[in-house]
């Protein structure tokens, strides 16, 4: 391969992770829109309908068709979904309480969280320079969450939970990445959550736990409502931005380098920012802005660190 094409495909690989950022940005938006009105398994039940509707026509069919369900590895398939699934629960009703950057800054500690699991479970060896950033990643979150103070909300542990779930469903990822394809993985995903969000539904759906004023719990909590004309277009962008955000991260880390495209995932935080104020009209505090610096330079170092090392890190799986 030129050094021409290493470049060409470095920053069409960087133009993909741009671009899943944005989607994935457009989903936490939307979910923490529609997180007032609607319960998350009915929200997140709709989401996964139309997601799935758009890779069985638009992905399936360029991906080797019914080939791509195909697979030995169907329980392995099973607990990552498992684990998305909750991580994605734990995100969002996080996201129904909390500010959205505040929420998405804490999810940014995944990569520390991968970190660590990789020395406890993997048996993989992180130098004493990159403890000191994951310390620093942590301390980062200590400064958004303030626990101890009149300030610290249960809820902002539910995004620092989500990291950590995704973290474990990477560990997975990497054992089963080398027999089964980015869109296999996808597809038992959509799967999962459709399976697991109808269960939530027949258990929760009929609001006979709503009983809390708590965002998150009522978030989990409510009835399903019937859905009102103007969401149903939020509903259909959740899916299709979902699916989009998924192949497009998948693209980004096949062409480019990994340590080339991971540092453009980090617009997913001015984009957070930017959906605070212009959505919700909330500006971070002064402790919030202190805690997202702490965690994207954490994050950033530890990428440069890996590249040095000449490791780079594993490419980032879809979150959604």
């Amino acid at each position: 391969m030129t050094a021409e094409t290493i470049r060409r495909n470095n920053i069409i690989g960087a133009l993909c992770a741009l671009a899943s950022m944005v989607c994935f940005s457009f989903n936490d938006m939307g979910i923490k829109f529609l997180s007032d009105d609607y319960a998350l398994h009915q929200v997140v039940f709709y989401r996964s309908l139309v997601g799935m509707t758009f890779f069985l026509c638009f992905v399936m069919p360029f991906s080797g068709g019914l080939s791509l369900i195909r697979t030995r590895r169907l329980q392995a398939h099973l607990l990552r979904g498992s684990l998305v699934v909750c991580a994605n629960m734990c995100l969002f009703l996080g996201l129904a309480a909390l500010p959205i950057a505040d929420a998405i800054a804490i999810f940014f500690v995944s990569p520390m969280a991968i970190a660590v699991m990789s020395v406890l479970i993997l048996g993989e060896t992180v130098g004493p320079r990159r403890w000191v950033a994951i310390a620093i990643g942590f301390a980062g979150v200590l400064v958004i969450v303030q626990p101890g103070t009149s300030a610290f909300q249960v809820a902002s542990l539910l995004p620092a939970l989500s990291a950590v779930l995704y973290g474990s469903m990477h560990m997975i990822t990497r054992r089963i990445r080398e027999t089964e394809s980015a869109a296999t993985m996808a597809f038992y995903i959509l799967a999962t959550f459709i399976i697991a969000s109808a269960a939530f539904g027949l258990v929760l759906g009929d609001g006979r736990y709503a009983a809390s004023a708590h965002p998150s719990l009522a978030f989990l909590l409510r009835a399903w409502q019937p859905l009102a004309p103007e969401d149903l277009a939020i509903i259909v962008m959740l899916g299709v931005t979902g699916v989009t955000g998924s192949i497009l991260v998948s693209q980004a880390y096949r062409l480019s380098e990994a340590a080339f495209a991971a540092p453009f995932e980090y617009v997913a935080m001015p984009l957070a920012i930017f959906w605070g104020v212009t959505v919700f009209g909330t500006w971070p505090q002064p402790n919030a802005w202190a805690g997202i610096a702490l965690i994207v330079l954490s994050g950033l170092y530890l990428l440069w660190r890996d590249t040095n090392a000449g490791t780079p890190p594993p490419p980032p799986q879809p979150r959604r």
